[in-house]
C-alpha cells in the first residue's frame, strides 16, 4: 500500500504493513521495504504530505541497510564478529536516523536512542529500554502531544503502553510470529488513529 492509500488504511493493514516492511528487509527487497514503511509513516505522521511520509520512510530503510553493510564489515569467515561490530562506526545509521527525525519533527534524541536500540540488539544488551525511548519521541510527533504518554496517576516512570507494544513487537518478530506481531500491534496505531479522529482531545478514552 502506497502512502497516497492512507485514507484507506486502517490499524490492523498498518500494523501489518510495519511487520511487511521488516520481512522485505529480511529479504533484501529494499523498494518494497520503502514502500511499506512509508505506508506506515503516512498513516501516523497525519502532519506530513506524501513525498516527506516516502522520505522519512526511506530514511528508516536506510538506517537498517547501513546496518547490514556494517555488519557485513565485521565478518570474519562469514561469522559476524560481535565484538568488533559493538567499536564499530555507527554513525552512518545514526546519520539515517537524524533524518527521519528532521523529516518527521521528532526530538533528535531519537535518532541517538535508536542507533543505541539497534547496536545493542546486535551485539547484546538491554536493547529495549532505548529502543522504548525512541518510540516515545516517535509517538510524541505522531499524536502531535510533547507530553506523551501522559500517566494521569501516579506511577510516572516507564514509556507508555504503545512504546512497549512497539519493543514485544520487535521480539515477536525476532522469533518469527508474524500474526502475533500484527496483533500486538493493532492498538499502537488504534491510540493514533483515535487522537488524529478527536483531534487531540485531552481526555481521549474517557467516554
Amino acid at each position: 500500500m502506497t502512502p497516497s492509500q492512507t485514507s484507506e488504511q486502517t490499524p490492523r493493514t498498518v500494523a501489518e504493513s510495519l511487520g511487511m516492511g521488516f520481512m522485505y528487509h529480511d529479504q533484501r527487497q529494499r523498494a518494497a521495504s520503502i514502500e511499506a514503511f512509508a505506508a506506515v509513516d503516512a498513516f501516523q505522521f497525519e502532519h506530513l504530505d506524501e513525498a516527506a511520509a516516502i522520505e522519512a520512510g526511506e530514511a528508516y530503510v536506510d538506517a537498517l541497510w547501513e546496518k547490514d553493510a556494517l555488519e557485513d564489515t565485521c565478518r570474519n569467515g562469514g561469522e559476524l564478529d560481535l565484538s568488533e561490530l559493538a567499536d564499530a562506526d555507527w554513525s552512518p545509521i545514526r546519520d539515517a536516523f537524524s533524518r527521519r527525525a528532521t523529516v518527521v519533527g521528532m526530538d533528535s534524541e531519537y535518532a541517538d536512542c535508536s542507533t543505541i536500540a539497534w547496536r545493542r540488539h546486535k551485539v547484546g544488551g538491554d536493547y529495549w529500554t532505548p529502543m522504548k525511548q525512541a518510540q516515545v519521541y516517535e509517538l510524541q510527533a505522531a499524536l502531535q502531544d510533547p507530553d506523551y504518554p501522559n500517566k494521569p496517576r501516579e506511577g510516572q516512570s516507564g514509556h507508555g503502553p504503545e512504546a512497549a507494544r512497539y519493543a514485544l513487537g520487535v521480539e515477536l518478530h525476532d522469533t518469527r510470529r508474524f500474526e502475533p506481531m500484527v496483533d500486538v500491534m493493532i492498538p499502537y496505531f488504534e491510540r493514533i488513529a483515535h487522537r488524529h479522529q478527536t483531534h487531540n482531545k485531552p481526555a481521549w478514552n474517557s467516554d
